[in-house]
């Protein structure tokens, strides 16, 4: 008779395209078989009543980043791997990001130490290309492109960040040769500085004045320049956390003219506005992230983006700052004007809960739909698919259970994560993960983590969209 590590019986699976009724077998962290009476097992799992879906997959958060002088970044490898391991996600991809005058080596070597024996999911490094020197350019990204780190992130703001259009061609001149795929911040930050000295001048510096300072016309400009320059390229490109319907749009008639154009969008998105920033003394400072969440008309454009397969993703953009610090949201200078506030928000854990509830409850999406947002597409995007992404025979036994009707009211306490406070709480969800398994180990049983920190970085191939 087949003996199994673990069976998991009774559940209701769903993946990208389809919804099935089966047991789950798995031996040495792999999914050995589908069926039903598959035999014996160390360890039955009952999903009865159940959703058993792919674990999630979160392809931008930015973990241990450097942030500026006297701002540090409120999650380590350890503290946002836990958070992300409470809201049903086995893998996560962090951003390496080469700080100027530093070889994008020793950088990458510096986050695996910081990753190294602290995670409680996968993860997997994007590079942030700050510094394109022909080094760069001609011997360091194409070797790592070889050694698995197949995804680079470009800025089109931000000081120390942001990349000329000549700087930017260049990149993507690298990712034509090694097939990699490059994901762009969209902002024209010429346009912030001008709107943020503006603002400045006229005594306008309360965090609610980040919003103006970046308005969606900025983004769409953007939007629509990367676009161009990846069409002259004829690279893939991945826009990342569209916030409205102008900059959706954009990405929409490219993928018409059959332009591989992708897009993200986020749960900030589809769930704040810029009313949020209004906060009285500081509150505000707690929802500033870029680009900054729009209006109610917005979150609907979000909406249809993802229902429409404009969006390819949806991630958290999980970039987290303590408030009340001095080091965080609250530091001297960001009180001075709201140019120098940290810039994000925490969202890791929330993603996947937001999604299920407003999403698919609410019936806005499927959960088919949700599968493929939340896991597959992330996995098929990033050259990780079929491995990760997906319930099937040898996948990776990275799997979360739902139960579809219990009821949270969010608060941070439940997310645990290395900030304090959540944006979005006090949100009344339905449908939360009850168990995670990570290559075929449970890292969290009823909200509460196991102790196994199995988590290992993968090195990843070529995108599908490559």
């Amino acid at each position: 008779m087949t003996r199994f590590d673990t069976i998991i019986t009774g559940g209701r699976i769903s993946t990208a395209s389809d919804t099935f009724q089966c047991d789950i077998g798995i031996r040495e962290g792999r999914i050995a078989a589908l069926g039903h009476d598959l035999g014996i097992a160390d360890e039955t799992i009952d999903a009865t009543g159940k959703w058993v879906l792919p674990g999630g997959i979160d392809s931008h958060v930015h973990i241990s980043q450097p942030s500026g002088e006297g701002v540090v970044m409120a999650d380590d490898f350890e503290s946002a791997t836990r958070s992300a391991a409470l809201g049903g996600n086995t893998m996560v991809l962090p951003f390496c990001l080469q700080e100027s005058g530093v070889p994008l080596r020793e950088s990458l070597k510096d986050y695996h130490a910081k990753a190294e024996g602290s995670c409680h999911t996968d993860v997997s490094f994007h590079l942030i290309i700050s510094d394109p020197t022909e080094q760069v350019l001609g011997q360091d990204l194409p070797a790592l492109v070889h050694e698995g780190y197949t995804s680079f992130k470009v800025f089109m703001t931000y000081e120390g960040l942001a990349l000329s259009d000549l700087e930017l061609l260049k990149v993507m001149a690298v990712a034509r040769e090694t097939r990699a795929l490059v994901m762009v911040h969209a902002e024209n930050y010429d346009v912030i500085r001008y709107l943020t000295d503006q603002l400045e001048q006229a005594g306008r510096t309360a965090p609610f004045f980040h919003a103006t300072s970046r308005p969606v016309i900025a983004e769409r400009e953007a939007t629509y320049r990367a676009i161009s320059l990846a069409e002259l390229s004829e690279v893939p490109l991945m826009v990342v956390h569209v916030s409205n319907r102008e900059a959706m749009e954009e990405i929409r008639r490219a993928r018409q003219k059959g332009l591989r154009i992708f897009g993200e969008t986020c749960p900030q998105y589809l769930t704040l506005t810029e009313g949020d920033l209004e906060g009285l003394n500081m509150e505000g400072a707690k929802y500033v992230c870029s680009p900054p969440p729009r209006d109610h008309e917005s979150q609907q454009a979000c909406w249809e983006g993802l229902q429409q397969g404009v969006f390819d993703v949806f991630s958290s953009d999980h970039c987290p700052f303590r408030y009340d610090d001095p080091q965080g949201k609250l530091t001297p200078k960001g009180r001075t004007s709201f140019r120098w506030v940290p810039n994000g928000i925490p969202g890791v854990g929330a993603r996947l809960p937001i999604l299920f509830s407003e999403g698919v409850v609410k019936g806005r999406i499927d959960i088919n739909r949700f599968v493929a947002l939340t896991a597959t597409n992330h996995a098929r995007t990033y050259g990780l698919y079929p491995k990760k992404g997906t319930i099937a025979v040898g996948a990776d036994a990275d799997i979360a259970i739902w139960d579809p009707g219990a009821k949270n009211r969010l608060t941070h306490a439940m997310l645990n994560d290395g900030a304090d406070y959540t944006p979005y709480e006090g949100m009344e969800l339905t449908g939360w993960p009850v168990l995670t398994m990570l290559r075929g180990q449970t890292i969290m049983r009823d909200g509460v983590l196991t102790g196994i920190r199995a988590g290992a970085h993968v090195a990843r191939r070529i995108s599908d969209h490559a």
